[in-house]
Formats: structure tokens, C-alpha cells, sequence
């Protein structure tokens, strides 16, 4: 990513002095200050809009092995990434961020393979999620370069980890309605949210998919973390 220092007078960008004794407090303000442009994108940087974020594909190995059970997430649309806010900034080389973003929601087209606990259980559908409350610690590393008589700005690069408070994620149509595999994927699911709340129980009113009180299938797997 390579940004020209000539752009700096642009009215959505807020400059700070290096000599300013409260540099930190101004550089917060000025990421504060791009939001909304990154909302709706800067034409002039050639800057899409980050509402939604686009993404083409995300792929998670979720077991290992030569039948690992895969999932692949497709046109995947994330929103709520520019209400964010800038809790801390460290400076130096490498960079380091906080940021606390009130909610993120996932919307994608899901495919999955491989064998899940048993059973081979590939299967297709949409996914939805939103995870609140997200705090992301981003790290990395600045340089310039100078071309045609301009500076540019380049992100040489970037690492971001992210720690999310709760999470909803719902699958659907996965399985063509097969009971048993989607029994199956309910157990193997909230068992991965039995570990990620240190052994602790996790309530039968939130467990994933389940069945109706009519006996059939839940047409929707939610799980709550």
C-alpha cells in the first residue's frame, strides 16, 4: 500500500507535528477524524468503501489430517469495520494499535469437506455471523520511498490479532437436512465452545442447532460464545 505525501492537504486528512508534545492524543484524533470517509471510500486514493469490507474467500482448516474437516467462506461481506476507535498507539518501528470495534457482522456464501468427528460431511449454504464487542491489536511497520519527485508512504507491513468478547454464528442449509450430520456438526460445535469457555458448561438454550419442539430439524445452527 503506498500512500503520496501529496494528499496530506486533503480535508480528510488531519496532520500532526512531530514536535507536538501531545503527538499521540493527535494522531488518535485524526484516525478518529478518517471514519467517515472511510465509510463511504475516497475516490481520489482509488479507496473503496469499507462498508461492507469485501473479501473473495477466507479458508479455515479445522482439523488436521488428510480428511481435515475445511470450511471455505466466499463473497465474504464484513460490516460495522469503520465504526471503530483507537483506544492506544505506540509508535516506533514496529507500530502498535488497539482498537475496539462495537460489533463486526459476517455475511458469506459457505462450503465445507472433509470428515467431521465420523462421517464424511460436505455441504454447502450461507453463513451469517456477528461478533461483539472486538478489540484488535494491530502491529506493523512504515517506510518511504521517493518516486518521480514524490514521497509515498508504504505499509511494508501489517499483522492484526483480534479478541472477541461474544459471538453468534449461524449456518444454513448446510447439509441438505441431513439429521445426522447436522446432530453431529451441534455436538462438534458447541464442544468448540465448551473449550473456548474454559471447560465451562455450556446452557442447552444455547447450543447450535437442536430440534423443534415439533421434532424436526432446526433449520438454522446458532452458537453462542
Amino acid at each position: 500500500m503506498s500512500i503520496n505525501a501529496s494528499i496530506i492537504a486533503a480535508e480528510y486528512i488531519k496532520q500532526c507535528s512531530r514536535s507536538d508534545p501531545q503527538l499521540k492524543t493527535c494522531l488518535i484524533d485524526a484516525l478518529h477524524h478518517l471514519r467517515p470517509y472511510l465509510s463511504v471510500g475516497i475516490p481520489e486514493i482509488e479507496l473503496p468503501s469499507v462498508e461492507p469490507f469485501r473479501m473473495d474467500e477466507l479458508t479455515l482448516s479445522l482439523t488436521g489430517g488428510t480428511n481435515g474437516y475445511k470450511v471455505q467462506l466466499r463473497e465474504l461481506f464484513v460490516r460495522g469495520a469503520s465504526n471503530y476507535t483507537v483506544e492506544n498507539i505506540k509508535l516506533g518501528s514496529p507500530f502498535e494499535a488497539i482498537v475496539r470495534m462495537p460489533a463486526l457482522i459476517l455475511d458469506a456464501h459457505y462450503s465445507s469437506s472433509g470428515v467431521l468427528i465420523i462421517l464424511p460431511a460436505s455441504g454447502n449454504g450461507t453463513f451469517h455471523a456477528r461478533f461483539d464487542d472486538v478489540t484488535a491489536v494491530v502491529k506493523g511497520t512504515v517506510s518511504t520511498r521517493v518516486k518521480d519527485g514524490k514521497t509515498y508512504l508504504n505499509v511494508d507491513n501489517l499483522d492484526v490479532v483480534l479478541d472477541v468478547k461474544k459471538v453468534r454464528m449461524g449456518v444454513h442449509k448446510i447439509f441438505n437436512n441431513n439429521r445426522i450430520l447436522k446432530s453431529l456438526y451441534t455436538i462438534w460445535i458447541n464442544f468448540l465452545s465448551f473449550c473456548s469457555r474454559g471447560n465451562e458448561p455450556v446452557p442447552p438454550r444455547e447450543w447450535a442447532g437442536g430440534v423443534k419442539g415439533d421434532g424436526t430439524s432446526a433449520e438454522k445452527e446458532v452458537i453462542h460464545v
